[in-house]
């Protein structure tokens, strides 16, 4: 039986955020603990930042909230945060955008495909490996090999469009 795609809709007007956040967080305890890795105190943070709305953020928006709150963080203590989330598949990197949203599911590795609102900057996350297979494929068909795909498209969200 398929599995829905949708891994991160785009938020409601009765969204519960926290609910996301602690979700995202449970995920990323329950994943380091089954493979072994370690989710620091400022890998957690930055986690939770990314995930405190549902739009791309920027290391540097980032690294700016951690200063906030700890004066000596500073720009390789974000970018090693995010290479271990990005390794560890807790977050996507937006290439278009240069930013980074968190991951509806981080268990097991995919693709993914991102929905991005032109208008406010929401992101939703989709998984269709239909999709993943057939951009794969189809490279291949023209004897290149795909190591990482990014799918994006940019368009309007039903809030943006009801608006």
């Amino acid at each position: 039986m398929p599995t829905d795609p949708i891994l991160t809709p785009f938020e409601t007007r009765n969204h519960d955020h926290g609910r996301c956040i602690r979700t995202a967080l449970d995920q990323a305890r329950a994943v380091c603990r089954a493979r072994g890795l370690r989710l620091t105190p400022v890998r957690r943070r930055v986690l939770e930042l990314v995930w405190q709305r549902h739009a791309p953020v920027k290391a540097y928006d980032i690294l700016e909230q951690l200063q906030d709150e700890q004066r000596k963080a500073a720009p390789p203590t974000v970018y090693r945060a995010l290479a271990f989330l990005l390794e560890a598949g807790f977050v996507h990197r937006i290439e278009s955008l240069n930013a980074y949203v968190g991951c509806g599911d981080p268990s097991k590795p995919h693709a993914g495909q991102f929905l991005i609102c032109r208008n406010c900057r929401s992101v939703a996350e989709i998984n269709d490996p239909a999709i993943t297979r057939v951009l794969g494929r189809e490279a291949g068909k023209l004897g290149f090999q795909a190591d990482r795909q990014t799918v994006e498209l940019e368009g309007l969200c039903p809030r943006c469009r009801a608006a």
